[in-house]
């Protein structure tokens, strides 16, 4: 783990960055910032002028990496995202152009205005890091990173995710209105934008390789990882839902919480970094038999399960 110790100051600055644009929600950039060391993509829902965008342009920007936005609408073709063949002339055959896909990291941007069609041109790049055209197999760059935002399904012209979409994402996150302090700062003209256009990157593409291979090194005990397997049983098992979390859930879940235990500065996971994570990667695979309960499906298992 001693490489993981020079790179103490550049996840450091990452966060300062990050919470100098984002105001007043630094446990967000960090369950974020897990995410993307655990190598998964992540969902963001909010209603529209939250900042959903704007995180996912000052991450690009931290990291330094190749960055493709991607407006999802009504209308938009899978062939729009992956790319397609082109006829040329001269060589007298077809030639394939890609799509704004093949980029390290993508920003989907309002990615449930698309059709269901158009959102599964996706599943096979998230989940496989390739993508099979005309029978041709293209992977995809190191890293790959996918940010979507979406807003909530009773706004007009929305589609809902499908639950194999949904589960490609390792974790959900929303934003949220800003505490009172943070928005008087956006009120007495804190321009984001012009804060946006100076970032610097803070970890670059070999750094953030480097740091998802420390992650895998993090230690969990036994006890630990069957406290993972009894959250999964618990959520399979109870009749408070129509369907319990995947073996993906609950291998993102233990990957979250070494990435979380990374950022703080730690060589084992603790049963607090699993409960830390444990929202944002269970909550959009859980589903409640019961409409407008009072507790969340997450907070749920979390009482139901004993800590170890």
């Amino acid at each position: 783990m001693t490489n993981y110790l020079l790179m103490r100051q550049p996840i450091t600055h990452f966060l300062q960055q990050a919470n100098n644009i984002i105001l007043g929600k630094p446990e967000l950039i960090k369950l974020a910032l897990s995410c993307i060391l655990a190598d998964g993509h992540l969902l963001i829902e909010d209603i529209p002028g939250v900042g959903k965008t704007t995180l996912a342009h000052s991450f690009a920007k931290l990291f330094g990496l190749d960055f493709q936005r991607i407006q999802f609408t009504s209308d938009l073709l899978p062939a729009d995202i992956l790319g397609s063949s082109v006829f040329d002339r001269n060589n007298n055959n077809f030639e394939f152009h890609p799509g704004p896909v093949f980029s390290s990291f993508i920003l989907a941007d309002e990615i449930n205005r698309a059709t269901p069609k158009t959102q599964s041109a996706l599943l096979e790049a998230m989940e496989e890091r390739q993508v099979s055209i005309e029978k041709v197999t293209y992977p995809m760059s190191k890293p790959f990173i996918v940010i979507a935002t979406q807003n909530p399904g009773f706004q007009v012209g929305t589609f809902p995710l499908p639950e194999s979409q949904l589960d490609r994402f390792l974790m959900r996150l929303s934003i949220g209105y800003p505490d009172v302090s943070s928005e008087k700062q956006l009120l007495q003209g804190t321009n984001t934008r012009n804060k946006l256009a100076n970032l610097q990157s803070a970890i670059s593409a070999e750094q953030l390789l480097d740091l998802q291979r420390q992650v895998t090194l993090v230690n969990v005990a036994e006890p630990l990882v069957n406290y993972v397997q009894a959250l999964l049983q618990c959520s399979r098992n109870s009749p408070l839902f129509v369907q319990g979390l995947s073996p993906r859930a609950g291998i993102g879940l233990i990957q979250a919480a070494k990435a979380w235990a990374l950022i703080d500065n730690r060589q084992a996971v603790y049963p607090e970094d699993i409960q830390a994570v444990f929202t944002a990667v269970s909550e959009h695979r859980l589903q409640q038999n019961t409409a407008g309960a009072a507790q969340s499906a997450s907070s749920l298992l979390l009482q139901e399960v004993v800590i170890p």
